[in-house]
């Protein structure tokens, strides 16, 4: 009997120690986890945002390629990683290079080569093999979220891919045509088809629908603690469907909410804080390509400041994946004024967005359909994102998120070719001043005083009427001495 009670006593204690040492793994796990802060807006004043094309950002096109490179992204200034759509893609009416449907091409090994759009997806709660399982995508995050750096998924919430359960199992989510099928998306303003013929459009009209892909991104939420959603064409799909998710999402924990869109206002009173800057970028082409000037920038700035609310801010951007596939690379659309566009679009109000292979010079159109790689080889852009990173991260007078900083259009005698702006907060200012031509250009400016030049660290007087020369598309950012 003193037997079976030592062993009772003795069998107790390991139980005991067990349960202390999984009570001890459970808090560093949640530790761990919960190591980084949560989404905030003082996070966002000061953020770079990086897009991360997974299946061509290295020549294996995974994850863990992708991973083990996060550390570095600090160098830049990044705080939010947005990750293309990394779902699996629907094998039905895939495109291919060139328009056409890999079912059309005979060849067996050349239609291998077609991997379909990333937009194009099957599973909302499963991630594409072709980048690795989902413990691959787990340590992304984690790893992220180690370096101080959140996490935001790209979601297709329009329309999904042929090949999705929804299709035969939910044929009630989708849009009918006039002959009662399911159809691809269609534009509103013409009654006709996108030539997305590659996706199937759903119809928000449907609860349940809403219901289910509320579940789909509360998912990645609660079970892999993302940090938010980019949310693609936002404007094709009701702004109370997002309103109604991001309320439910935000329960959670705080995220960040991403718009591709403009327009409608309304998305950014409850729904989003963040949307794309596409009228600006595309504001930015026509001065490089001298078909806008200086003065319609100034004007486009007054426009925001009256059509936005206070707390609204927009993504701004030289190229981001849909643009260097479709309408060219920065180098092609932008020519030599591509540097003075990049630092602009840091110092203007908003979050600057650093696009894969950017960082690297990258001159070429990424294969939209296909693999590809960007390259590695750090050249001029790499320095100069690091500058502008740090300028981003740590000078007040950039904040660009709900509490930004103000910017001021600043008098100068040659408005139409020099562009010239004051950002200020907290009684910490800065000054961006370009040639913004092909030509150079002699004019005074309306601001005086002892500046250092943040982009070669030298120091510059300025003294009242003082007449200044720029070469062509040189610029400057200033802050007082």
């Amino acid at each position: 009997m003193k037997k079976l009670a030592l062993l009772l006593m003795i069998s107790t204690f390991l139980i005991s120690c067990k349960n202390d040492s999984n009570k001890e793994d459970s808090s560093v796990e949640e530790t761990k986890k919960d190591s980084l802060a949560p989404v905030s807006d003082d996070m966002m004043e000061t953020a770079v945002i990086y897009e991360a094309n997974i299946r061509q950002y290295s020549p294996e096109g995974t994850f863990d390629a992708f991973t083990k490179d996060i550390p570095q992204l600090k160098e830049l200034g990044v705080k939010v990683i947005w990750l293309m759509p990394m779902y699996p893609i629907s094998m039905k009416n895939r495109k291919a290079t060139g328009g056409q449907d890999v079912e059309d091409i005979e060849d067996p090994e050349e239609r291998k080569k077609y991997l379909g759009s990333y937009y194009s997806i099957s599973d909302y709660s499963a991630v594409n093999p072709e980048h690795g399982n989902m413990e691959d995508f787990d340590e992304l995050v984690q790893t992220a979220h180690d370096n101080g750096m959140y996490v935001i998924l790209d979601w297709v919430a329009n329309h999904t891919g042929w090949d999705h359960a929804w299709i035969t199992e939910h044929p009630e989510y989708y849009t009918k045509g006039k002959d009662g099928e399911i159809t691809d998306p269609i534009n509103d303003a013409t009654g006709e088809p996108w030539g997305w013929t590659d996706v199937a459009d759903l119809n928000f009209d449907n609860q349940e629908l809403r219901e289910k892909m509320t579940e789909e991104m509360l998912f990645w939420v609660k079970e892999h603690d993302i940090d938010g959603f980019r949310a693609d064409a936002a404007h094709s799909v009701p702004t109370d469907f997002w309103e109604s998710a991001a309320k439910k999402l935000n329960e959670v924990k705080p995220l960040i909410m991403l718009a591709e869109a403009q327009d409608p206002k309304d998305l950014f009173h409850s729904a989003f804080e963040m949307g794309y800057n596409w009228e600006g970028h595309h504001l930015m082409n026509e001065i490089a390509q001298g078909k806008k000037t200086a003065k319609d920038w100034d004007d486009y700035m007054k426009k925001i400041d009256t059509t936005f609310q206070k707390d609204d801010f927009l993504m701004n951007f030289v190229t981001n994946h849909d643009e260097n596939s479709w309408a060219g690379t920065v180098r092609e659309r932008m020519g030599d004024a591509s540097e003075a566009m990049l630092a602009m679009s840091y110092t203007i109000p908003g979050m600057p967005l650093i696009y894969s292979g950017q960082e690297y010079d990258m001159d070429k159109r990424l294969l939209f359909f296909e693999k590809d790689t960007i390259p590695k080889t750090k050249g001029k852009v790499y320095p100069l994102l690091e500058k502008l990173g740090e300028l981003k991260n740590t000078n007040v007078a950039l904040h660009g998120g709900k509490n930004k900083a103000s910017y001021t259009a600043v008098k100068n005698s040659a408005e139409e070719k020099v562009l010239l702006f004051k950002r200020e907060k907290n009684g910490e200012t800065l000054f961006y001043v370009a040639n913004m031509t092909d030509k150079p250009v002699t004019f005074t400016a309306e601001m005086e005083g002892e500046f250092i030049d943040c982009m070669n660290d030298s120091e510059l007087s300025i003294s009242k009427g003082q007449e200044m020369n720029f070469k062509a598309w040189e610029y400057k950012i200033l802050i007082n001495k």
